[in-house]
């Protein structure tokens, strides 16, 4: 039965191109870490949890396993939790296990371990050696779905794997695996057929060689999914894998679904086998034979796991969409109270020291209980939600974006805010209940937002007031019934925007915003009858276990596109691979069902009519579901008739769930894979990926913003993702990476005051758990391409030793001056269009195509920062008033600055969302005279400062300095008290204030009133400030006049201490004879 399985060190297929394009292509080596994505969550609803490890030694540090999420770790009980898998090559997770001998080593397999419509599959299984700071892939990459790992407690390099395999067709790594070498080489210890894996097993925590594992024979497709057959069963080997014997002794016989099992800590004797389609099993004596307790059951599909309490013999816990307990062995089992808390259970950990103590993972994220689940705690940041479909609306000042959830809502929340915060999640809101999909929004009005659940139970819902208007349309009742997807297409007509499409197996059109709606298409499907599809080999009777269960209806429609060019021309596809177009609004169809190099049958997961040329379409095939998980593009110039594969060089392995094409560019298109999206500029030539800010997820949908050329993705275990302005990427052409460097077309600037709800600034005294989404940067973004970063004297030194057959030894200036070298350093330069410089900006250097963000405000010439020179940025003062500006970038290296690219334009605009609006430009002047004398101010100040402290050491050194005159000490004491009065003008009277007497106000406070009112509004200037700034002003001259005289009182006094022989003063020379 043993099958030896040496690891494999790299995967090709994860890399190689479908149709790799040969030539070189300009943008190959062009980094495009600056076209950085950004989360904006939410992580108000969270997602899909499919398995926890706690550190058996320490509860507060535990790991979080997403269903489509990746891996996630807190080591505070659960107060905040940072991602640790997301470079990885999954992000679909089905377990995760500790090692209990080292609790450093964590052990993850990849693919989810349920059976549902959506889930994703992985690449095998990973080995982390330092608690997840980094990862190696060890092996089983043909898994697809591992279900569970247990470690030897006696021997960390003995471990088991539940290759539960592929899920989608047969073969893969699928069985039992065990390594005795940590991971290095790999045995197939039981391997039952193509069909068959295994999704758990378990070790006799007495005896580690006492293997349980359990076998689960399923396979599931577009149409079909079969959950169970004669080789779902339990095996036990009492050899550490050497030999297996399949358990039978009361235990069903015949077609069996999925087993979850678990054996009692309190007594390892004593098993617990939950069995679909069968019941509820419990063993007294290691498996040996079984007693059926009760006909509980859960699906095999999306559960099927149980957990034995380590505090008692009979009570055990089933996960299920209500999850169940048992107190008597399983005779009786009742609902796990869960009042304020997500259903839809997969994980569970029962604290071995607290009875009432447990976490429990959901669709809607984790949830920890220390009463016995009587009340819950919701852990709300933990941003895994996975989104079906996204669309985004033309809301001012900021879109909101909307989307479809797995189980968790259809939901809407704003792209970005004008708190400091970001986007938290009190800020998303419900607008249909249920698993969501596609939403739309109506052009004209965002306040009208069309929300849809699964099997096309479709809402009008109404933002400003809430209410939602049910209008999922229906035929009239003696036709055939409708086969609606899971995930039926909608889309508002781009040429009306109170025409909306709406597709079942036929077409449904309503020009009333769905109040009323009309038939337009015949049925569009080819018709098949599923139950006649071969499955696993045969043709299963209607009593299979869980038959055609959690599936769509096969013959509906999935895809659905308007030409924006051309009103009536309609594209559709169908989950059985066809393209259905009408011209003419409906009236008549043309079917289309071969593609040149797409299979037969191939789900149509995207259609996109061209907003530039009627003629062309794009659609996107998806046959992942047939264990196919190669990326199909495909274009057509003339309708449909014919198409062209534009798959090019994507990555044979991701399958491709949605296509976007540019509204300005129609080479510019993008994808969404299942592991990341994808951007070509040539027409689907060459692909390019784009991932800075990403993590490795699946991207279901892409909507563009037309405003703000914004690229919205929705994905699939990570909430939404906007890279703001993408519109850079129409600009990178050939001749834009010819020089040294490139300012591409700004984007005009939005400058605004940040408000701040929960006052002292992010998170304000919320704690570590409130959940802010990063907004953008306000101001102006300078995307721009650096072709070499300049090189160090080291770096240059080091490179030129590559090439010496004898390396020579550097002199002893060379290392003097490697280091003396200061750091290249680039510097923006901001103009206004008189080309006055108002604003100079450091940033590291580097190369490739990066960005940079002018706040919007004008420097402070007020003080003088040197903390991380070169690097330093100055002070700021209010804001630029709007207008035209330039931008030039130059870089500095060791000293010398050359200047790097042209100026280039662009135009600064103001929110003005306050209620008040003042005059911008008197305010930036005002600000400016604020800030003058602030520079003035602080000048005295150090002066202030200087002059004091020169008294302390002429003090102190007249003191102790043989002959120095002793009469000088009372001419110091004089001093010191005009100094000190000037202190108190300046920065106020601390003797009276520590005394709890009223006093004056500072100087100091007086401008640091005015300038904090003045920079941070753009209400106006206050009179209240304007005296201020008078009576600052007023006052200055005079403190320059008495700390010249005081300045040239001590010049007099420390000549006659050094004529004296007193020591020189800080900062002061020998002086000469």
């Amino acid at each position: 039965m043993k099958k030896s399985l040496l690891l494999l060190t790299s995967l090709c297929i994860a890399t190689a191109g479908y149709s790799q394009s040969e030539e070189d292509w300009y943008m190959d080596d062009v980094r495009l870490s600056g076209m950085s994505f950004r989360n904006i969550g939410p992580a108000t609803t969270s997602g899909r949890i499919a398995d926890l490890a706690v550190n058996p030694y320490n509860p507060s540090e535990y790991y979080v396993a997403a269903a489509s999420g990746g891996v996630w770790k807190t080591s505070n009980h659960g107060v905040s939790f940072s991602p640790i898998f997301d470079g990885q090559g999954s992000y679909s997770i089905g377990c995760i296990t500790i090692d209990p001998n080292n609790t450093n080593v964590l052990w993850v397999g990849t693919g989810e371990n349920n059976n549902q419509r959506s889930v994703a599959y992985g690449d095998g299984l990973y080995k982390s050696e330092d608690g997840g700071r980094s990862w190696n892939k060890v092996g089983l990459e043909n898994s697809e779905h591992i279900g569970m790992i247990a470690v030897d407690p006696t021997n960390s390099d003995v471990v088991y794997v539940a290759a539960y395999g592929p899920l989608w067709s047969a073969g893969g790594d699928r069985g039992l695996y065990k390594t005795t070498d940590g991971g290095e080489t790999w045995d197939k210890v039981l391997e039952i057929s193509e069909h068959t894996g295994i999704n758990e097993v378990h070790l006799d925590p007495r005896n580690p060689n006492v293997i349980y594992a359990t076998a689960h024979q399923r396979r599931r497709h577009v149409w079909t999914y079969i959950s169970g057959g004669p080789e779902s069963a339990i095996y036990k080997s009492t050899d550490g894998g050497e030999s297996f014997d399949k358990l039978a002794g009361g235990l069903p016989s015949g077609d069996v679904g999925r087993i979850g099992m678990d054996i009692s800590p309190v007594n390892p004797d004593v098993l617990y086998a939950c069995i679909e389609g069968h019941g509820f099993y419990r063993s007294n004596n290691r498996g040996a034979s079984w007693s059926k307790m009760s006909g509980h059951e859960t699906s095999g599909n999306y559960y099927v796991e149980i957990f034995a309490s380590p505090h008692d013999l009979n009570t055990v816990y089933s996960m299920d969409t209500y999850a169940a307990f048992t107190t008597d062995g399983g005779k009786t089992f009742n609902r796990v109270p869960e009042r304020g808390k997500h259903v839809d259970n997969h994980a569970m950990w029962i604290d071995p020291s607290d009875a009432h103590h447990f976490l429990m993972g959901c669709d809607g994220g984790l949830y920890e209980t220390w009463d016995n689940a009587s009340t819950w705690h919701f852990k709300p940041n933990l941003p895994i939600t996975q989104f079906y479909r996204v669309a985004v609306d033309n809301a001012e000042p900021f879109y909101f974006v909307y989307g479809g959830t797995q189980d968790n809502f259809s939901l809407g929340g704003p792209s970005r805010t004008t708190h400091d915060r970001g986007i938290v999640n009190s800020d998303w809101f419900v607008t249909n209940t249920g698993d969501g999909f596609e939403s739309q929004v109506d052009p004209m009005d965002p306040n009208i937002v069309y929300a849809q659940a699964q099997y096309g139970w479709l809402v009008r819902y109404d933002k400003l007031n809430g209410e939602t208007v049910p209008i999922k349309p229906d035929v009239p009742r003696g036709e055939a019934p409708l086969r609606w997807n899971w995930d039926a297409p909608l889309l508002i007509s781009p040429h009306d925007n109170k025409t909306l499409y709406f597709a079942a197996n036929r077409v449904f059109k309503s020009t009333d915003r769905g109040n009323s709606w009309s038939l337009i298409s015949p049925d569009l499907s080819q018709q098949i009858d599923r139950n006649e599809l071969p499955v696993m080999g045969q043709v299963w009777s209607i009593d299979a276990i869980a038959k055609n269960k959690s599936t769509t209806i096969y013959g509906n429609i999935v895809s659905l596109s308007e030409s924006p060019v051309t009103q009536g021309l309609i594209y559709v596809g169908t989950d059985d691979g066809l393209i259905q177009v009408t011209d003419n609004d409906g009236q008549n169809w043309t079917r289309y069902n071969t593609f040149p190099g797409v299979p037969a049958n191939t789900y149509v997961n995207d259609l996109d009519a061209s907003q530039h040329d009627d003629n062309v379409v794009y659609a996107v095939f998806n046959n992942h579901k047939n264990g196919d998980f190669k990326p199909y593009v495909m274009k057509s110039t003339n309708r449909g008739k014919n198409w062209t594969n534009i798959t090019a060089n994507l990555p044979e392995r991701g399958s491709v769930y949605a296509l976007a094409e540019d509204h300005e560019d129609p080479n510019l298109l993008f994808v969404g894979t299942e592991f990341g999206v994808y951007f070509t500029n040539d027409g689907g030539a060459h692909w390019k990926k784009l991932g800075a800010g990403l993590p490795t997820v699946a991207i279901r949908d892409i909507d563009i913003q037309k405003r703000e050329n914004d690229l919205v993705l929705a994905s699939f275990g990570r909430g939404f993702y906007v890279l703001d302005d993408y519109s850079p990427l129409r600009h990178m052409s050939e001749d834009a990476f010819d020089g040294d460097a490139t300012i591409f077309p700004i984007k005009d600037g939005l400058a605004f005051m940040t408000s701040n709800p929960i006052g002292y600034g992010a998170p304000g005294f919320l704690g570590a758990s409130y959940y802010m989404a990063e907004n953008p940067p306000v101001g102006a973004t300078f995307t721009y391409y650096i072709a070499e970063s300049a090189k160090s004297l080291t770096q240059e030194r080091q490179e030129a030793e590559k090439d010496m057959e004898v390396i020579s030894y550097p002199s002893a200036e060379d290392i003097r001056a490697e280091d003396r070298f200061q750091s290249p350093y680039i510097t923006f330069v901001i103009r206004d269009m008189e080309g006055n410089e108002i604003r100079r900006m450091n940033t590291s250097d580097g190369s490739g195509v990066r960005r940079f963000t002018w706040d919007g405000r004008i420097a402070s010439n007020g003080y003088l920062s040197t903390g991380g020179a070169p690097m330093t940025n100055s002070g700021t003062v209010g804001l630029a008033p709007e207008g035209t500006y330039s931008v030039q970038i130059y870089r500095t290296v060791n000293g010398e600055t050359v200047q790097l690219s042209d100026a280039v334009q662009f135009e600064l605009t103001h929110l003005s969302n306050g209620s008040i609006q003042g005059d911008a430009v008197e305010i930036a002047m005002f600000q400016r005279e604020v800030d003058k004398a602030y520079r003035d101010l602080n000048a005295i100040s150090n002066e202030l400062d200087r002059q004091m402290e020169v008294v302390e050491q002429l003090e102190a050194a007249i003191r102790n300095t043989p002959g120095a005159p002793m009469e000088l000490l009372a001419q110091l004491r004089t001093l010191s008290n005009s100094l000190a009065d000037m202190n108190i003008d300046i920065n106020g009277d601390a003797s009276l204030t520590r005394k709890e007497f009223e006093t004056p106000t500072s100087l100091g406070d007086i401008l640091g009133i005015t300038a904090w009112g003045s920079y941070s509004t753009t209400s106006g200037v206050t009179q209240t400030q304007r005296d201020g700034l008078s009576t600052v002003q007023a006052e200055l001259s005079q403190l320059v006049d008495g700390l010249q005289t005081t300045g040239d009182q001590l010049l007099i006094i420390k000549q006659q201490a050094y004529d004296a022989g007193a020591p020189y003063l800080e900062g002061d020379l020998p002086q000469q004879d």
